[in-house]
């Protein structure tokens, strides 16, 4: 009896252990921590709380709404993905609210528009789908399939009893969503039943990417409640490639180091390239998005480098996801590492790396020459550009598998040491006299994914040249595995706005103006 026993509980830990593995590899990760609202924001904050575990958005008689209420994920945007959670809803029997993903964020107002799955306590709109603040409104109701052409028009039909649909709602309990989002293919399920599916083919309509919100609608009091919030990245569908672009914090004086708005330049450009899907993250280092990398193509990193360089502390994180082929751009300072377990890395990973006391970082006039060989240079020209250009960096021996992207040859005060820091000079810098040097490269690793550091980028006004605009979206572009255009990548001018858009706030602040040149 007792070895009965014993076997017993021993299938019972086994089938636990099982259970909690399949949980941890399905892909779905936690975006709320079940305690506080970190992570989460809304224009009225008074209207959200943390009870028992959910995310509770309120209104009483003496707190009403005007307008709808948004809480947003802070996390990051949503692409192709899923997402599960539990909700609630309390009140009358016009008690609305939804989950809005893929969204755009209307600043004027807080008002998240889009795509949104329906909640309501009536029934009348449970488990739909409606493109808040949209012309186009209701997309399918609960039990239709709904296709939109590329004029816009819609297709619908019923493919499922609603009214069945609508009973396997516990209304005065907790019910699971299931949203699905891949390409314009959109799915919900309430309690394991799909209750929509719309194929979005209205190119004027569709959201490939957007903010994750939830709603509390305006009217009578009410309460709705969401829990257990897990949300799973799909690989990106239609060959679309996704490039996960990350700003360091702020640091250096005003006009330099300006990731945030360096990366907001060249993120919006880059998501206007067709077949393209581009995802920021400004959160001064490394992303708080559990799910951040789970469908990247490729990893963009601008920030401060050397012994606190973020990726330092999550060596291994980034090694899995680099043998899996998932690409990697390191520009400026973000090519800098410490000399050891962080620089082999980055030898495997990019070809090489800044080493302190081998390269050096002096302020100099470069006059670059693009290597016509290869996809990043196509439709780049000819430009000399004043950068702190870092050269002589430590790559793998030989250049084994290393391009040559963009090549100038430092005159000897650039050799000098005179603006590097530490000062120089340096023996084997000085003694390379006339040699040109690599101020960008890349590789093509075994494992199938791609590499490149860029040295320039230290002052942000650069980004107004077009030469270097075009060389590094390209460069994103190619690390990625996308196809980089005959011509490049075009991108329209920067002006003087934009350029002091978004700069990070620093003693000192001045207005940045155009290059000369530009």
């Amino acid at each position: 009896m007792q070895r009965t026993a014993k076997v017993l509980l021993t299938v019972v830990v086994l089938m636990l252990t099982a259970a909690g593995s399949r949980a941890a590899d399905d892909g779905f990760k936690p975006i709320f921590d079940g305690k506080t609202l970190d992570g989460w924001k809304a224009p009225l904050m008074q209207y959200w709380s943390v009870v028992d575990g959910s995310i509770v958005g309120a209104t009483e008689a003496d707190k009403p709404l005007e307008h709808n209420q948004f809480i947003v994920w802070q996390g990051g945007p949503v692409d192709d993905f899923e997402l599960k959670l539990k909700f609630r809803i309390t009140g009358t029997i016009k008690a609305n609210s939804g989950i809005q993903y893929r969204g755009v964020l209307r600043e004027s107002d807080g008002h998240v528009v889009g795509y949104q799955a329906d909640i309501d306590r009536a029934g009348q709109w449970m488990g739909a789908l409606y493109d808040e603040a949209t012309p186009r409104k209701v997309l399918a109701k609960r039990g239709q399939k709904t296709v939109i052409d590329e004029k816009g028009e819609k297709h619908t039909q019923d493919v499922a009893d609603a009214a069945a649909l609508w009973k396997n709602v516990d209304i005065d309990g907790w019910n699971e969503y299931h949203i699905i989002a891949h390409g314009g293919h959109l799915i919900h399920k309430i309690n394991g039943k799909t209750t929509i599916e719309v194929i979005d083919n209205d190119p004027a309509g569709l959201d490939l990417s957007g903010v994750l919100a939830l709603q509390l609608h305006s009217g009578p009091p009410m309460k709705i409640e969401f829990k257990d919030i897990m949300l799973k990245r799909l690989p990106m569908a239609d060959g679309r490639k996704k490039v996960v672009m990350i700003a360091g914090h702020p640091s250096h004086p005003c006009g330099a180091h300006e990731f945030n708005a360096g990366i907001a330049m060249l993120g919006k450009r880059l998501a206007k390239v067709p077949g393209l899907v581009v995802a920021e993250y400004h959160d001064k280092g490394w992303p708080q998005d559990p799910t951040a990398f789970d469908n990247a193509d490729a990893i963009v990193l601008y920030m401060d480098g050397g012994g606190k360089h973020p990726v330092s502390q999550h060596l291994e994180q980034v090694d899995k996801l680099m043998k899996q082929g998932v690409g990697l751009m390191c520009m400026h300072y973000a090519v800098h590492v410490d000399a050891g377990k962080p620089g082999d890395y980055f030898k495997k990973w990019i070809g090489g790396y800044y080493e302190s006391d081998w390269s050096i970082n002096p302020m100099w006039d470069a006059d670059l020459r693009a290597n016509k060989n290869h996809p990043i240079t196509r439709g780049v020209d000819p430009a000399k550009i004043h950068d702190e250009w870092y050269y002589c960096m430590r790559f793998r021996d030989n250049m084994q598998g290393v391009t040559s992207i963009l090549e100038a040859t430092p005159d000897d005060e650039a050799r000098s040491g005179s603006t590097s820091w530490p000062r120089g000079p340096k023996k084997h810098i000085v003694e390379a006299s006339g040699r040109s040097e690599t101020l960008m490269w890349a590789v093509q690793r075994p494992d199938g994914g791609r590499g490149v550091g860029f040295t320039g980028g230290h002052f942000h006004h650069n980004w107004a040249y077009d030469t270097q605009r075009k060389v590094v979206l390209n460069a994103m572009a190619w690390v990625a595995g996308a196809e980089v255009p005959a011509g490049g990548i075009d991108s329209e001018p920067v002006s003087e706005d934009e350029l002091n858009a978004n700069l990070d706030a620093k003693k000192n602040m001045k207005r940045l103006a155009l290059p000369d040149s530009n």
